[in-house]
Parts: C-alpha cells; sequence; structure tokens
C-alpha cells in the first residue's frame, strides 16, 4: 500500500497570479489544493489603490470559478467565500494615513519593493529613508498591516540579500510593533537574522530548500530555475532546510511561484521566476519524507502562518500519496520546475 499524507488547509504566503489570460491559466492551480495564498501586487501597473485591490480580488475569484461574497477570511467566524481566499496586498508607497484607514478591510498586507530589483518593481522604494517613510509605517504598526518585503540591495547578485540585512533591522528596530516577513529568504544571514528581533518572520520557497546556483548555471543554463532573487550557495540551502523541515515557528511555506510565458522565460533577457504552484505540495512531500521529516510539514504549510497571521483559512483537506506523478510540459504556455520530469509523489483527493 502507498504511503499516504493529508495537509489540512495549505496556505501560499506569497504567491503570484499576473493578470489577463496568465491569471485565467495560473489561479485555479493553486485554488484547487490551497485554502488561501497571499497574493503579490507587482501588475502593470501596480496595485496601490482600494479600487484596483476590489477589482484584482474579483478577477482572481472569476479564473478560480467563485464569486465576491461579503464574508471575508479574515472574519472572526473564519467564513469566506468559497474554499479558497486570495489575501489581498498593496504595493508599498509613502502613503498617508488617512487612506490606509480607508483600505485596511481590503488588504491583508502591504507589500515593498526596492525600485527595480524584481519583475515589475519599478515604482518601489528608492531609498531607505526612515523619516521619510515614517508616517506610512507607524500607521501599519497602529493598524495591525504586516509589512512584507523582497529584501536585496542592487549591489553584486550574490551579496543583495545578505546587505539587505542592515535595512531589517533598521525597520525591526524603529518598528517594534510592525510585523515585518522577510519574503522569500535564500541565505544563511536571513536565516542568522529571524531570531535577532521578535517582529520579523520569513517564507521560505520549495525552490530554494531544492536547489543552488549550480543547479542552475553550473552546467548548461536552465531557464525554468531562474528567479530573483538566485538560489544561492550549499551552505545557504542547508540553512534553510534546517529551519524549514524543523518548522520553525517563524517560518512559513510561500512559494513565490512567478509565471512567464515560455518565450519570456527561454529568451536572451531571460524573465525571473520559478513556477511551481501545481507541483508545491508534492515536492513539499517528498522533500520532508526523504529527510524524515514529514510530520512537520503541516505546521510548515500552514499552522506556522495561522499562527503568525491569527487567520482561520477555509477548510480544505488534501490527501498526497507516494505515488510517481510525471509533471506536465506545460501548463497553457507556462514550464513549470522539473518539466517532463517524474516526481516521487501526487495528489490523491482533495477535500
Amino acid at each position: 500500500m502507498s504511503k499516504q499524507h493529508t495537509l489540512i488547509m495549505p496556505l501560499d504566503m506569497h504567491l503570484h497570479l499576473r493578470d489577463g489570460v496568465m491569471l485565467e491559466t495560473v489561479a485555479p492551480l493553486t485554488s484547487y489544493t490551497f485554502s488561501g495564498a497571499v497574493i503579490m501586487p507587482n501588475l502593470v501597473p501596480p496595485v496601490t489603490s482600494k479600487e484596483a485591490v476590489i477589482a484584482y480580488k474579483e478577477r482572481i475569484l472569476s479564473a478560480c470559478g467563485y464569486e465576491m461574497q461579503e464574508n471575508d477570511f479574515m472574519d472572526e467566524d473564519g467564513l469566506g467565500g468559497g474554499d479558497f481566499e486570495p489575501l489581498m496586498t498593496l504595493f508599498y508607497q509613502n502613503y498617508d494615513e488617512g487612506f490606509i484607514e480607508e483600505i485596511q478591510d481590503e488588504i491583508f498586507a502591504i507589500k515593498l519593493y526596492p525600485a527595480g530589483i524584481t519583475t515589475n518593481s519599478e515604482g518601489g522604494v528608492k531609498s531607505f529613508d526612515i523619516e521619510t517613510m515614517r508616517p506610512t509605517l507607524e500607521a501599519m504598526e497602529r493598524l495591525h498591516i504586516p509589512l512584507l518585503v523582497h529584501g536585496e540591495t542592487d549591489g553584486f547578485v550574490m551579496d543583495r540579500e545578505a546587505e539587505f540585512m542592515s535595512i531589517y533591522e533598521l525597520l525591526a528596530g524603529n518598528f517594534p510593533d510592525l510585523k515585518i516577513v522577510m519574503e522569500h529568504i535564500t541565505t544563511k544571514a536571513a536565516v542568522d537574522m529571524l531570531d535577532k528581533y521578535a517582529n520579523l518572520y520569513a517564507t521560505i520557497t520549495i525552490h530554494h530548500l531544492l536547489i543552488t546556483l549550480d543547479d542552475v548555471a553550473g552546467g548548461m543554463m536552465k531557464p525554468h530555475l531562474f528567479c530573483k532573487p538566485i538560489a544561492k550557495r550549499p551552505e545557504d540551502r542547508e540553512a534553510l532546510l534546517k529551519i524549514a523541515l524543523n518548522a520553525h515557528p517563524k517560518v512559513m511555506f510561500g512559494s513565490d511561484s512567478a509565471p512567464h510565458p515560455q518565450d519570456k522565460k527561454e529568451a536572451c533577457g531571460c524573465a525571473a521566476g520559478v513556477f511551481t504552484a501545481p507541483i508545491a505540495l508534492q515536492l513539499l512531500c517528498e522533500l520532508f519524507d526523504d529527510h524524515g521529516k514529514l510530520n512537520n510539514l503541516q505546521s510548515f504549510v500552514s499552522d506556522n502562518a495561522q499562527s503568525i497571521y491569527g487567520i482561520c483559512p477555509e477548510f480544505k483537506e488534501v490527501t498526497l500519496v507516494k505515488e510517481a506523478f510525471k509533471v506536465p510540459e506545460k501548463y497553457g504556455n507556462v514550464v513549470p520546475m522539473y518539466s517532463g520530469e517524474t516526481i516521487a509523489w501526487s495528489i490523491e483527493d482533495v477535500l
């Protein structure tokens, strides 16, 4: 009899869905197995208004086959529309307090990008001047709105995340009641930073738990493994594995699944992003099982996020089985990680 494992209310705490035809292709692949996902706001143009947040959420729910409901994912009774909830984020700018108060009920968090550091982030923060940012961050602190951060400088590509640690210290130290999430961490430096401040948390992707830069560019270039932040050294991956496999209470799964059309990935000027949404849970089961840590996976993919954010997801039960699954070559015009390869676990049932 094949080995089985059940996950209750899986959450993807960092997801890119894009828009238009791409949204229609990829959104159902996440909503099928996840109870909810934190949706990134770096569209073109970025999501910077209340109207844009509401309209984008409606498009996501429509792509998933749902309609907008009055009940919200964060209601005290835990009710929501359908069995998947997009947790909406606002693209960080220096907003005034009145605007943040007006939009607070429509957003889950605000996402900060350094200007130009990743896909569609040209309108991001150009200078981390704390006094300029203070009105926005103090309002977020008072209203309990988390700050999600893409933590990279514009320095040498292998050092960008490590160089950003001083900015995390600046933010965490100046705003101790602001919940700050270091998104998709990739380095030992970020792991070491995690427990220095009570208000710092982190998401980790499946691909950064599996690959190093050598897998991307050590032989022939593999564009579908190229992402930002780039995969780092073996010692960085080992540090990530240690806290993820042991379900450190301040870390959560966030896929950073980032779809691009095949012609944008297999091209000069290759777009950054690894598409893992339809195989994320299968890969996590395989990884945790291989390390004898399968009992910790529930905390990593749901329980920690529920505790950190104080949320109650829609009920969903996903049963996985240790049976070979051949990853499709493509989903629409998006090539997934491990395209055409066979992985060890499959989705058996979703209730």
